[in-house]
């Protein structure tokens, strides 16, 4: 069952989620701003450049702020879903390239972000690209929305989705060895902030649909994850709505 997925290339694979993805995939806090702010220095007159932008989730707390940000987003349907999310920001601008390769010159970037697409990239290529794009003392943050599972409603979300999984999950593949060896010789950084989203139905359904790993209609096992999903939903949602709690990691030099 895993093969169905896992040969199906980065660029390509949320390609068929886009909505979803767009509509129920968490932000990230806002408090992350004034964090690079006070912790990196980041000033309004730097370049800041965010890898694999996807929707411009990442980007757009950012942009709200006054910052002007360039996306690098290999995906055509993510690529266009972030241009047009982020239309009204005049300090966007996108770029159809990937990590490996960003077109970008040489030491030009002050801040490289990558938020939630870290692991689909090839790691050593994108370490040599990420030190030739940045300048001098520039800095580098790796972001992840971690879903907790430390409540009765996420431990039985979580098992719902390692049941239904059509590959693992990917993300479990990147340890902080492997972070810290990316950004070696410099000492890593790691920082958390708290993220919560309140889901009626439709918003976890949806959600859930956004993960590139899980089953679509059409497939054999969808109508019986749904089912379950329903039932998830009854036993623990409270006035029409379910709790979705993550810690926002940084990871930084």
């Amino acid at each position: 069952m895993f093969s169905e997925l896992s040969t199906l290339q980065p660029t390509k694979r949320f390609s068929n989620r886009v909505e979803n993805y767009v509509r129920y995939r968490p932000s990230y806090p806002s408090e992350i701003v004034p964090f690079l702010e006070s912790k990196l220095g980041l000033q309004k007159q730097h370049r800041i450049v965010d890898v694999g932008s996807g929707t411009g989730l990442f980007a757009e707390i950012l942009l709200k702020q006054g910052y002007n940000v360039t996306g690098i987003e290999p995906n055509e349907e993510m690529r266009a879903a972030g241009e047009k999310r982020l239309a009204h920001y005049i300090g966007f601008t996108s770029r159809r390239h990937r990590a490996e390769q960003t077109g970008l010159r040489h030491e030009s970037v002050d801040l490289i972000t990558v938020a939630q697409a870290f692991h689909w990239m090839d790691r050593e290529r994108t370490k040599a690209e990420f030190e030739r794009i940045l300048k001098p003392g520039g800095h580098i943050v790796l972001a992840w929305n971690l879903r907790l599972k430390n409540t009765p409603f996420l431990e039985e979300y979580n098992k719902l989705k390692e049941e239904y999984a059509l590959e693992p999950q990917i993300l479990n593949k990147i340890s902080e060895p492997d972070m810290q060896a990316f950004f070696a010789p410099a000492q890593m950084n790691v920082d958390q902030f708290p993220n919560i989203q309140m889901l009626d139905f439709d918003s976890l359904k949806g959600q859930l649909l956004s993960s590139s790993y899980i089953p679509l209609p059409g497939h054999e096992s969808y109508d019986s994850m749904i089912s379950k999903l329903i039932q998830l939903f009854v036993a623990y949602n409270e006035n029409g709505f379910v709790k979705m709690e993550y810690e926002t990691r940084l990871y930084w030099i």
